[in-house]
């Protein structure tokens, strides 16, 4: 066998990569058309001996160094047709196996989404339509009059990474000024993006809608304080599509009472799903969504063709535009 599919949980494939694309592989990477684990693998050390290419997306499987060398020596690559690889990477990149991941792909619905709760909170969506629920219009209407719109407003993005860039790029068709909290964008880059680099606490204290696309490591976890909420300007809202870790939870739902003008807007929490006694369920101005923010339904398809794509790349000798490196592994989400 020259090409495998690998995943733990063998419907992911059968979700992800469609039939057409299956079939490509199966003809051009000589692909084996069973969905293999890891148990599979670890338990017939002879047959996968030859396997050059693993194509898998969620629930790849992690391997040790010595797992790769003794039991996938012949390997080269990786195709993940999915988001983070900081899971499983490790041991295949110090095996010398390349890895690539289809996190660009991934990050477009996830930067659709964010860039679209941005423009409707501009628009003060969330905070208008709690109150006219309660049948109060004319209440509603006045609250709308304390939103900014679109049009000459702070906006702040936490994190420039692959999801917050395409946010950042996103926004451009709008008259929107960009404030970006995020040490390792260089300043060069933030020119060519149009945005002003600035520390967290004026982000917060100067932004209207707050979006977080922060990495996911010890460091950022509870980095986004109660502080930090409470500084924000009136009728704000905070945009979580990035990782519920990073929030100091107790602290939100503090400045959230505190302050019932504020809203935050929920697709990931910490832990997930959120704790059925949990009070931010009971909060009017917390408005929580299933992680609906990712590759959802037919779009997880897209990260299928990346990966198919990328391939092709491989094998002709083309530059890769979506390979993971180890040092990446540090700052990604």
């Amino acid at each position: 066998m020259k090409s495998i599919f690998l995943c733990e949980d063998k419907s992911c494939v059968s979700r992800v990569y469609t039939k057409s694309i299956a079939e490509t592989l199966e003809r051009e990477a000589e692909l084996s058309t069973v969905i293999y684990n890891k148990a599979e693998i670890l338990s017939s050390p002879e047959t996968f001996k030859t396997v050059e290419y693993i194509f898998s997306t969620w629930n790849m499987p992690a391997f040790t160094k010595e797992e790769v060398n003794a039991y996938l020596p012949s390997l080269k690559c990786i195709f993940y047709a999915a988001g983070t690889v900081k899971f499983f990477a490790r041991g295949f990149l110090d095996a010398g196996v390349r890895v690539f991941s289809a996190r660009t792909a991934n990050a477009i619905p996830v930067a659709e989404t964010a860039a679209a709760q941005i423009v409707l909170a501009n628009k003060g969506f969330f905070q208008t339509s709690r109150v006219y629920k309660q049948k109060q219009y004319a209440t509603s209407r006045a609250v709308l009059e304390k939103c900014a719109g679109n049009y000459d407003t702070n906006v702040g993005i936490i994190g420039a990474g692959a999801i917050g860039k395409q946010v950042i790029r996103l926004l451009h068709n709008y008259r929107l000024n960009i404030f970006v909290y995020d040490p390792f964008l260089p300043d060069e880059e933030a020119a060519n993006l149009y945005v002003k680099k600035c520390d967290l606490q004026t982000l917060f204290s100067t932004c209207v809608t707050v979006s977080n696309h922060l990495a996911d490591n010890p460091q950022t976890k509870g980095m986004l304080t109660g502080d930090l909420f409470l500084s924000m300007p009136p009728f704000a809202t905070f945009i979580n599509t990035g990782r519920g870790a990073q929030v100091a939870e107790r602290e939100l739902i503090d400045a959230l009472k505190k302050r019932p003008d504020l809203t935050a807007v929920l697709d990931v929490t910490d832990p997930e799903p959120v704790p059925t006694d949990n009070e931010l369920y009971k909060l009017d101005n917390c408005i929580l969504t299933p992680h609906i923010a990712g590759s959802q339904n037919n779009e997880v398809h897209r990260m299928s063709e990346y990966m198919l794509e990328e391939f092709w790349r491989y094998i002709r000798g083309e530059n890769c535009l979506f390979e993971i490196t180890r040092e990446m592994l540090g700052t990604m989400a």
